[in-house]
């Protein structure tokens, strides 16, 4: 029998410990079944009222009987959770928030920005109950045509789909019999930045720090140097800059939200939402924008080199073969258009609209 290695912590497999990793603060583990990720941790800050649980993970039966099991050997009845705080809009990490919501009634806390009105509802139009009725392979079939009709990307290529092997298993998972729960959920609460929440009894201060998500929200607690921060910064992979959204220029974004919490002081420890707990909260910082300059040194040889070209081509410059589609294509189009707003570099459409990149003459 042989032992699985895996090089990132963000791949761990769940486990069923239940640990507390700061004063009143459990981590509890949720199995994730993405490529890159093997867990979600969901945090359970405890105070006289109960429990307010951070990103509950995935929703179906697998995520929601992981999560019961972590809670009873916490000692926190599901009933006496109170609250549900979401970091940011992806489905690793609010997924499971409807389930929680309408067994227990509890508040969802978010960022003011957490989707928008009009994202929300758009990603909740494409959820079709009708769908349950089909067998698996149609199911396929049809969330892939559903997905492809999402429209084009701000750099003029059309949506793609999730390969197939990743829809089978969302159905497999008993996640696509959960779709009800999968809708985008309406926050009860929404912090912007430096508002002020009590949690665990004691104050914490909303942060908001664009860059992976444009809603992307951490918790700070100077009392006791915890730093919650859901995707925001990761222990060993570098988060996705996310280049579809309405932030001019994302990865500035993530650069000033990095410098901001780096620059924290007495961190003692951070959470993140995927791997395990760390402490140099500065370095880590410092090593992600390190990477990012990295990236965008090679774009700049690569313009050189590739004159004018579309962002597919860019990325290829910048990702292996195995991971080339539209997230790496969304990152790097948060790299060319950081390099364009600096001025080094020009854009332009084509006659089918898709967006070109090149040196500028003034470099």
């Amino acid at each position: 029998m042989t032992t699985a290695t895996y090089t990132r912590q963000e791949q761990e497999p769940a486990s069923s410990e239940v640990t507390e990793v700061a004063p009143g603060v459990l981590r509890l583990q949720l199995p994730v079944d993405m490529p890159g990720l093997g867990h979600v941790n969901c945090y359970a800050l405890i105070d006289s009222a109960g429990a307010a649980l951070v990103d509950p993970g995935l929703p179906g039966e697998e995520s929601w009987s992981a999560l019961n099991d972590r809670l009873k050997q916490a000692g926190i009845p599901l009933r006496r959770v109170h609250t549900v705080i979401v970091t940011h809009s992806h489905p690793d990490h609010f997924g499971g928030s409807h389930q929680l919501r309408s067994e227990t009634g509890a508040e969802l806390l978010a960022h003011t920005d957490f989707t928008n009105h009009h994202a929300a509802e758009a990603a909740n139009a494409d959820i079709d109950l009708e769908l349950l009725e089909l067998d698996p392979e149609a199911l396929i079939e049809l969330w892939k045509a559903k997905l492809q009709d999402r429209g084009v990307t701000p750099w003029g290529t059309r949506r793609e789909p999730p390969p197939d092997e990743f829809i089978r298993r969302f159905i497999q998972t008993g996640a696509a019999g959960s779709l009800p729960r999968f809708r985008v959920p309406e926050p009860t609460i929404r912090l912007t930045d430096d508002d002020r929440v009590r949690l665990a009894g004691r104050d914490w201060f909303a942060i908001y720090t664009p860059g992976h998500t444009a809603d992307h929200l951490c918790l700070w607690d100077p009392a006791e140097g915890v730093l919650l921060a859901g995707d925001h910064v990761l222990p060993t992979i570098t988060p996705h800059i996310a280049g579809s959204t309405d932030l001019d220029d994302p990865l500035a974004a993530f650069f000033a939200s990095l410098e901001r919490v780096g620059a924290f002081e007495g961190v003692k420890v951070c959470l993140p939402a995927h791997g395990h707990p760390f402490c140099d909260l500065r370095g880590r910082t410092d090593g992600i924008r390190r990477h990012h300059r990295d990236r965008l040194d090679r774009l700049r040889a690569a313009t050189a080199e590739l004159g004018r070209a579309p962002v597919g081509a860019y990325m290829k410059e910048l990702f292996s073969e195995r991971a080339w589609g539209d997230m790496a294509a969304s990152e790097t189009f948060a790299h060319l258009e950081h390099l364009r707003v600096l001025g080094e570099i020009d854009s332009s459409r084509d006659h089918n609209g898709l967006l070109h990149y090149q040196p500028s003459p003034q470099n």
